[in-house]
């Protein structure tokens, strides 16, 4: 109870002599403190508003437009339109203080048309996508209306530096696709998978969807689309991720690794100290949005939405569905360590404490002695576990008394901290550390993650750091850019004794050590640490490192890296299983205002004929090469069509949510979503902050970081192409399925790398002229340069 009683800021008592006042300073201090925070957050957001409600006008342009008016106004001249005398007509009198109060109006109604007339030109601008159908290779052609369009996006962008949210008003919508449009593209992309019969079936079932029912939902979807921001991300959001019942761990929840090539410190609270603090700064940046949004060549913006949710945000579970809570500030993180959970205040005496201040508050909680209450040690389970179980047992166990006062402290957190009690080491020589490192983040033990927060950073004894991350609130290119941010300024966050800089300037707050009453619920924590062992025992892991080659020799070959890795996958796939399979590939809307992602569908017809020639004897060398550039020419367009709204998956996706909706049965849309992904793959953006030099600072490019299968019997593969040499891959699979192995599947992929190489190799040997000219061009094509991103 002592915390309690430390709690209490005043208390009063009435006496015969009066009333008996006493109050605690500090903890008024305190209060006081968090006002003045507070309040300065409101006026900070209050500005940004009007900053990003004008853009790309900006706020001093009225000043000068009202004194323009004066000017005119005074001198006998006329305000455009005569606005000042029409306002005068209404007012009581013609004093001055009335003439300037007119001019300011006029002044205002001239300003405001402006701005809006700059916003929507901007948005209108933004419409257009044919850049992205233009390939910008050296010595290619860009047409004369995309010149003029990016001078005029340029120009419009110029005007004024924009916020993280600034272009948020000019986005424009999701375009919905025509359903004859997206019948025509699924019906494409199953082709190779389906036999004849199947694939006429298939015809039968998308002709008579198309011509009856669909017509009725699409009109729907169409009404949707006008009213809601985004005709996708909200039923994505809810019925993808929030009304799944499976647990978060390994099934939803990813996870990040840290620069393995770069080791700052060895000292385990000076790293988790450091990387609170620059978490904590980059939490600043977007609350103040001086963070800049991201921008594709420099001129093209993506949607800066996910960003509000990365910090003070948790997925509270429901009996049906779960909620997504973010609360608007937080002053403290929670550190869990050896089974204990502990509050940490970050700010004392109205600032935020630095790093060596906060390393002070972390090597108490290393050198505290405190014992685990009983069921302390593995309550994070319950967040492993099936969530209307956990739901449930919220709802009974942890609404009052010190489990809700507790499990409300974690909940409302900045984000979890959890110190590990292991080392995360790293060695070419060794792959199986660096799959170990995989699982640690994954997973870690089943109850040393809280499952439930917007993220968890994992430190290693030995100073490595990571993160898992909850996949309702963003999708991954949003932590890793956080991610970016931290290694950017981790670099010289020490001195040479491995400690993070400064001298503190006072004893900070100690940590609080959260109070619990688990005995009721020993049973619950018991099962779900259960549950989560065996889903633990099921998942096997394996991170391959490739520096063979990368990234370098693609260009060379003039492919777009990333489908010269989807075929590669493709290949490694069909080897592994002998036979074809839906595969997914996400990429992104954020081209569009709340865009999220889109599928990419890299199983094609021309992928299909390609792996079949690279395994028969029968093609030559030039025809396999053909047949690799159609395949990737075809996997780009998709890719391209995806980014700009015309996929087919999230169309299809919400047709069948229209259909549910009305109590329609399709037999079309049930067959498609019925379809399992059991080749999941996602490529790991990076370079998406300037403020990351990797010619200076090549060693901080991360590993880049994975998920689960989706499929029981399916891989789950996350690539990041980290150099000119080197290239990460992530692969995930369930040990329970016997066709499926992730050190077998790591071995065909290096296996179809070698091959595509030396089939090229071998290809510009006899080809020397085709050759050179390849060399002297090679490019990544257009759709890389926006898809790290």
């Amino acid at each position: 109870m002592a915390e309690a009683h430390q709690a209490v800021a005043f208390s009063f008592a009435i006496t015969h002599e009066g009333f008996d006042i006493n109050y605690d300073q500090e903890v008024l201090n305190l209060v006081w403190n968090s006002g003045i925070r507070s309040w300065k957050k409101r006026l900070a957001r209050a500005n940004n508003g009007v900053r990003n409600g004008v853009y790309p006008a900006h706020i001093q342009s009225l000043w000068v437009i009202t004194a323009i008016a004066l000017g005119l106004h005074f001198a006998g001249l006329h305000v455009p339109f005569n606005l000042v005398n029409r306002l005068l007509i209404n007012f009581p009198s013609n004093t001055i203080n009335w003439q300037i109060l007119a001019c300011f109006l006029a002044s205002l109604f001239v300003w405001l048309s402006i701005c809006f007339t700059m916003r929507y030109t901007l948005k209108l601008l933004l419409m257009y996508k044919g850049w992205m159908y233009e390939s910008r290779a050296p010595g290619s052609k860009v047409s004369l209306r995309t010149k003029l369009w990016a001078g005029a996006v340029k120009l419009f962008s110029s005007w004024n530096k924009p916020g993280l949210y600034s272009f948020q008003g000019s986005l424009p919508r999701l375009p919905i696709p025509s359903v004859h449009d997206t019948m025509t593209r699924y019906l494409r992309s199953v082709r190779p998978l389906l036999d004849d019969e199947k694939y006429q079936k298939m015809e039968r079932l998308a002709s008579e969807f198309e011509h009856t029912i669909g017509k009725k939902l699409q009109w729907y979807l169409i009404l949707k689309s006008w009213w809601s921001t985004n005709y996708v991300s909200d039923w994505w959001e809810e019925y993808v991720y929030l009304r799944g019942r499976s647990p978060l761990m390994i099934n939803s929840n990813f996870y990040g690794t840290d620069a393995i090539f770069m080791n700052l410190t060895q000292n385990q609270a000076a790293r988790a100290a450091n990387v609170i603090y620059l978490l904590l700064c980059f939490r600043r940046s977007i609350e103040r949005q001086e963070m800049q949004p991201i921008l594709i060549q420099g001129m093209i913006p993506l949607c800066s939405w996910q960003y509000e949710r990365t910090f003070n945000t948790v997925r509270v579970p429901g009996l049906e569905t779960d909620r997504i809570v973010h609360y608007r500030d937080s002053n403290h993180v929670v550190v869990l360590h050896k089974g204990c959970y502990y509050k940490v205040p970050i700010y004392h005496k109205g600032r935020l404490l630095r790093p060596c201040e906060m390393q002070v508050q972390i090597e108490e909680i290393l050198n505290s002695t405190a014992m685990p209450m009983p069921g302390e040690k593995y309550l994070a389970a319950l967040t492993a576990w099936d969530r209307s179980k956990w739901a449930e047992t919220r709802n009974t166990y942890f609404i009052r008394g010190p489990n809700r006062v507790s499990l409300n402290t974690i909940e409302t957190a900045a984000f979890v901290v959890s110190l590990d009690e292991t080392p995360y080491e790293f060695d070419l020589q060794r792959p199986e550390l660096l799959d170990n490192f995989g699982r640690t983040l994954l997973h870690g033990n089943g109850c040393n993650r809280w499952f439930d927060k917007s993220f968890t950073v994992c430190v290693g004894t030995n100073g490595r750091v990571g993160f898992n991350a909850e996949h309702t609130w963003a999708d991954a290119p949003v932590m890793g850019h956080t991610w970016e941010y931290i290694f950017a300024d981790d670099i010289d966050g020490y001195d040479e004794n491995g400690n993070t800089k400064g001298t503190p300037e006072f004893q900070p707050p100690s940590p609080v050590h959260l109070s619990w009453a688990l005995e009721p619920c020993l049973d619950r924590i018991e099962e779900a640490t259960l549950a989560a062992n065996k889903l633990i025992n099921d998942i096997d892991l394996r991170i391959l490192v490739h520096n063979q080659y990368g990234k370098g020799f693609m260009k060379k070959c003039r492919l777009s890296p990333d489908a010269y890795i989807q075929m590669a996958l493709q290949l490694a796939y069909y080897r592994d299983a002998g036979r074809f399979s839906l595969t997914y590939e996400a990429s992104m809307t954020r081209l569009f205002r709340e865009g999220r992602t889109e599928t990419v569908r890299p199983c094609t017809i021309e992928s299909a004929a390609w792996v079949k020639a690279m395994d028969d004897t029968t093609k030559t060398i030039a025809e396999r090469v053909t047949l690799l550039k159609e395949a990737c020419d075809r996997h780009q367009l998709g890719y391209q069509d995806a980014m700009c709204g015309n996929g087919i998956d999230r169309h299809l996706f919400c047709l069948y949510v229209v259909s549910k909706y009305l109590e329609v049965d399709s037999p079309f849309l049930n067959e498609v979503l019925s379809e399992p992904w059991r080749l999941s793959t996602s490529q790991t953006p990076h370079g998406q902050t300037p403020k990351m030099d990797l010619k200076k600072h090549p060693q901080c490019i991360s590993s880049g970081g994975g998920f689960g299968p989706v499929a029981d019997d399916g891989y789950g593969v996350s690539y990041i192409i980290a150099g000119e040499d080197l290239i990460f891959f992530h692969i995930s699979a369930k040990k329970s399925c016997e066709t499926t192995d992730a050190h077998r599947f790591a071995d065909n992929i290096c296996r179809a790398l070698a091959d595509i190489r030396a089939m090229f190799e071998l290809h510009m040997k006899q080809n020397p002229i085709v050759s050179k000219k390849t060399v002297t061009n090679g490019s990544s094509s257009n759709t890389d340069s926006t898809k790290s991103k």
